[in-house]
């Protein structure tokens, strides 16, 4: 499950994310950069108000003059007592990975990319044979783009799978905003990282709201440290702060569609179609449960984004043998959020003859299987449980 990881400046802000139930406490200075380091000292007194209630942060700068700098910085923090200790790879990033083989201290290493810098991904591969604790992805330049502006979510998604195939902590941070989050989750990383957004106007140096902080809180699904969803014993509490309502109390649906979006994809059975793209045009039509937990902010809203991302991630994957597996895969994707009902998806190859060939299905989620269904889990899709209805145009490859 993924959790949240909240920015903090002094012991007063740590205080703040506390009472929000925050997972993870991360300590820096936004006016010192991306990864400004606070002051050893004030890690310390953080750390300590913290108390081990919750996993702490510190970036120990983005910026060396030298890579045995690097060293002495993540030295000089991990003996604070903070969890992990993040360094910025920027400039001269494999040197600085190399210097801090070197590093012995308890504190995990955390090697941070920058998606506005052109990130090398092969350098998550020296991080684990360095003894690298996790990976994160975060934008240098604060104030010229949010994660998604240099990096789609396919892009992402091969950062968050390499990441797990060497065994790191994976993290996705950046100038995220509430209409981010959803569209991150389907990826499954271990954190998404916030600051402005969780501060009054989106102003990263100002100090954190906590109407701001709630309101991230209640997009990221949060278990209470005991286990249990957070909140009143007959309300799970995971499921409403992603906007869903049990089946039973559903009074109204909304009809959120993607119409005559035309993308280039590697697809089909031939081998001629292995050598270059063909445009698919897509048709998608999602009913969603309206919840009414809260009035028009994103904590009530199923998103068209959610998607358009879904198609670049399938697609993105690589070449897609049949029509048939990529409509299944969209349909089964878009099915995996909670206040979803149905999903109708219909995608035709243009390239093939004068006109279109592909296919449509639908895909419903069971009523009696909605309620227990878990949020991002295994989808209520081709079971016994489920009910199916598929509408074929021609058989196409």
């Amino acid at each position: 499950m993924t959790a949240m990881l909240a920015s903090v400046i002094n012991e007063a802000e740590a205080g703040t994310a506390l009472a929000s139930a925050v997972d993870m406490i991360d300590l820096k200075d936004p006016a010192r950069g991306a990864l400004g380091a606070l002051p050893a000292r004030l890690v310390a007194a953080i750390v300590a108000t913290v108390a081990g209630r919750k996993k702490t942060s510190a970036a120990a700068g983005d910026r060396f003059a030298a890579p045995a700098d690097a060293l002495e910085a993540a030295c000089a923090l991990a003996a604070t007592g903070v969890d992990f200790v993040k360094i910025g790879l920027a400039a001269g990033g494999a040197a600085i990975v190399d210097a801090l083989g070197a590093y012995k201290e308890n504190a995990g290493l955390i090697g941070v990319l920058f998606a506005d810098q052109n990130p090398d991904l092969d350098l998550l591969n020296i991080m684990a044979e360095r003894g690298f604790k996790g990976a994160m992805l975060d934008t240098f330049e604060k104030g010229a783009g949010r994660l998604l502006d240099h990096m789609d979510v396919a892009a992402l998604a091969v950062f968050v799978d390499r990441c797990r195939e060497l065994g790191l902590i994976c993290g996705l941070a950046g100038s995220l905003e509430a209409p981010d989050v959803p569209r991150l989750l389907p990826l499954r990383p271990d954190y998404l990282g916030f600051r402005g957004s969780l501060c009054k106007g989106g102003d990263r140096g100002g100090a954190l709201d906590l109407a701001a902080v709630a309101m991230i809180r209640d997009l990221i699904p949060h278990v209470a440290e005991n286990g249990s969803g957070a909140g009143a014993a007959d309300v799970d509490w995971r499921l409403l702060g992603r906007g869903y309502v049990p089946v039973n109390e559903v009074t109204e649906t909304d009809l959120i569609f993607v119409h005559d979006l035309i993308m280039p994809c590697f697809i089909g059975a031939y081998e001629y179609e292995r050598a270059r793209k063909q445009d698919v045009r897509f048709n998608i039509d999602v009913d969603v449960a309206r919840a009414r937990l809260h009035s028009d902010d994103m904590r009530d809203i199923f998103s068209y984004d959610l998607i358009v991302d879904a198609i670049k991630i399938i697609t993105g994957r690589g070449h897609i043998e049949l029509v048939e597996t990529l409509v299944r895969e969209i349909a089964e994707s878009v099915l995996v959020h909670p206040s979803v009902i149905s999903v109708r998806v219909r995608a035709e190859k243009l390239d093939v003859i004068r006109g279109s060939v592909g296919v449509e299905i639908k895909r419903e989620r069971a009523k009696e299987a909605a309620a227990f269904e878990g949020l991002f889990g295994t989808p209520v899709v081709d079971t016994a449980a489920a009910k199916l209805k598929k509408t074929r145009s021609p058989r196409s490859h």
